[in-house]
């Protein structure tokens, strides 16, 4: 039997009606108020205040405790106390919502390429109802392509080096001990932010009984610029990004039991360049313990940079500023602004003269990334082997069918010839394609060409994810679940595809946030269900088994058992083992 049937009628049959929801019908009962608390002296780690004491009255019309409304939020309450201080934060549709709560300093001048330092403390109560800044990055690319930017409805923030900040949403602060998860975001090392994308939001999550957690913090030149040759105070400039995400995870180890989490149930997870984060911290020394499952979807970097590679990158980056070595402190003193402009010149993406990117390199595409050989990643993450210091915690590892490939913008993709598929598949495999072709047309009969190119010319992602998987697995200490996604969004005639971050809306349970990815259907709805829910219960117990699902066996090298996420949920083992031999022959 084919492996798949998807690209016919792809669009037919699916429901498109309003996604009503469910809001909570009951609310925990909430602990003392701030007023009385304060009459008492009894303010401890943890306080909420529901409805504080009424002000003097100043001849204003009073305002009665909401009573039904979505949002609730009000000078006193909610509040949480934290090692640095209080934090303020509002509630929606019952879950408890803190945006932007500090867990480092201000990383500017002389903090510039340094490790994290603890934040200052506060006396006030910190509103934290609003997400913080996020780190300077470039130019977003894709704000040129208006069909992109339809679909992914990008928040890209404020910029300012102060952007050590997380945000948290929890079902309730008490006692609960629930299973806390920590969101990575993507966007390579160089870009991106905790609330850059509407699919982020953590409520519907929290909502199936988690702590949602999810983390900004430095990138590209600010995170992985190497300087170690320069001075020793630079020792671990070439991975600050990556020991922001340690102090993030402290900070949760430290404060999370404040919100209803349980410290010892922490899943990190993380797609694209947040995959590529999750697979660096698990052999982080400094990030031992401080989780316990961990989830890559669409980020199986198996390497990232070295000390050699990096320093001539900072060589380059001091010629393009017109600096020499005795210079290089004037690095953390020059405005943002300008550091980040001649790194942007400097690592820019320019497309291959054949028009056809190879994904076989994929950390070569990134331009910043951590550095393996110093006292923070002494090693590579899974090159050769997966890492021992982390065998214990069970692993997710996946991707999308048809990954960077897709027609977004190019409404005449799908009239692709053979020919013009072939050429593609030539300048890749230049003299296996033919062959390549011919495996993956069996594999998928009722593709259109440009479908067919799509799924050969990301399949070395997939490779990448299958190996991980295998090096996992030999380890024989903790089990690793793999997965493919592959459902085809009902929009732009099925252009996008199972396109590069289409999962993220189904795994948050946030179809109806990203209507303009998934269309909100009831096929969207009901795949976002048993996808969140199998996150979920990893996050839980380490396995992401639940009745809405097939049985999810761990990944077997012999059988290469994946689970295929689409309208009907199927475990396949040897899903594509031919095709993955075939691109590897060449």
């Amino acid at each position: 039997m084919p492996e798949i049937e998807k690209f016919e009628n792809q669009n037919s049959g699916r429901a498109n009606t309003a996604d009503t929801g469910s809001l909570a019908t009951t609310r925990r009962d909430l602990i003392k108020g701030l007023a009385l608390a304060a009459m008492t002296g009894g303010l401890g780690p943890v306080a909420v205040a529901e409805a504080a004491a009424a002000p003097a009255d100043s001849g204003y019309p009073k305002i009665a405790p909401a009573t039904g409304d979505t949002i609730r939020a009000s000078d006193t309450n909610p509040v949480v106390e934290t090692a640095y201080g209080r934090i303020r934060g509002y509630v929606r549709n019952g879950i408890y919502t803190f945006k932007g709560i500090p867990y480092g300093a201000d990383t500017s001048g002389a903090n510039r390429f340094m490790p994290p330092q603890k934040p200052a403390p506060w006396t006030d109560t910190r509103p934290c109802l609003y997400h913080g800044y996020v780190c300077p990055q470039g130019p977003r690319a894709g704000w040129k392509n208006n069909e992109e930017s339809w679909l992914f409805s990008w928040d890209d923030g404020t910029q300012n080096e102060d952007c050590l900040n997380l945000n948290v949403w929890t079902p309730g602060l008490d006692n609960a001990e629930r299973p806390v998860m920590v969101w990575l975001h993507g966007g390579g090392y160089s870009a991106g932010s905790a609330t850059e994308l509407p699919s982020y939001d953590g409520e519907s999550l929290a909502r199936r009984g988690v702590v949602l957690v999810s983390v900004t913090h430095r990138l590209n030149v600010f995170g992985y610029l190497n300087l170690a040759a320069f001075g020793d105070k630079y020792a671990l400039s070439s991975n600050v990004g990556m020991l922001d995400i340690v102090a993030a995870l402290e900070w949760v180890r430290d404060h999370i039991a404040h919100f209803g989490g349980d410290p010892g149930r922490v899943t990190i997870f993380g797609q694209s360049g947040g995959g590529g984060k999750v697979s660096t911290l698990m052999a982080m020394p400094s990030a031992k313990g401080l989780f316990h499952r961990a989830i890559i979807e669409s980020g199986s970097m198996l390497t990232v940079g070295t000390m050699d590679t990096s320093h001539t990158v900072a060589e380059k980056l001091l010629q393009q500023l017109n600096l020499n070595a005795s210079d290089v402190d004037k690095l953390q003193q020059m405005p943002f602004e300008d550091l980040e402009k001649a790194a942007v010149a400097m690592t820019a993406f320019h497309m291959p003269a054949s028009g056809v990117i190879d994904f076989r390199h994929m950390r070569g595409l990134l331009g910043w990334s951590p550095v393996a050989g110093n006292a923070a990643l002494p090693n590579q993450p899974f090159d050769p082997t997966a890492p021992e210091i982390s065998a214990s915690v069970p692993m997710i590892v996946g991707n999308t069918l048809n990954e960077f490939i897709n027609a977004m913008n190019k409404p005449d993709a799908f009239s692709m010839t053979e020919e013009e598929m072939k050429s593609n598949v030539s300048k890749l495999w230049k003299n296996n394609a033919d062959a390549v072709i011919g495996t993956f047309r069996k594999s998928f009969p009722n593709a259109n060409n440009f479908q067919l190119w799509s799924v050969i010319g990301t399949s070395t992602v997939r490779t990448s994810a299958l190996e991980q998987c295998r090096r996992k697995a030999a380890l024989k200490a903790a089990p690793a679940y793999n997965y493919r996604f592959d459902w085809q969004p009902p929009i732009l005639e099925g252009r996008p595809m199972a396109f590069h971050c289409s999962e993220l809306a189904f795994v948050f349970d946030n179809t109806a946030r990203c209507e303009n990815m998934t269309g909100n259907g009831a096929a969207a709805r009901a795949l976002a269900a048993k996808m969140s829910e199998a996150w979920v219960h990893f996050a839980a117990s380490g396995d992401p088994n639940h009745a809405g699902i097939p049985q999810w066996k761990p990944f077997d090298a012999a059988t290469n058992g994946t689970m295929v996420f689409d309208d009907v949920c199927a475990f396949r083992e040897h899903l594509d083992d031919d095709c993955q031999k075939v691109i590897n022959e060449d």
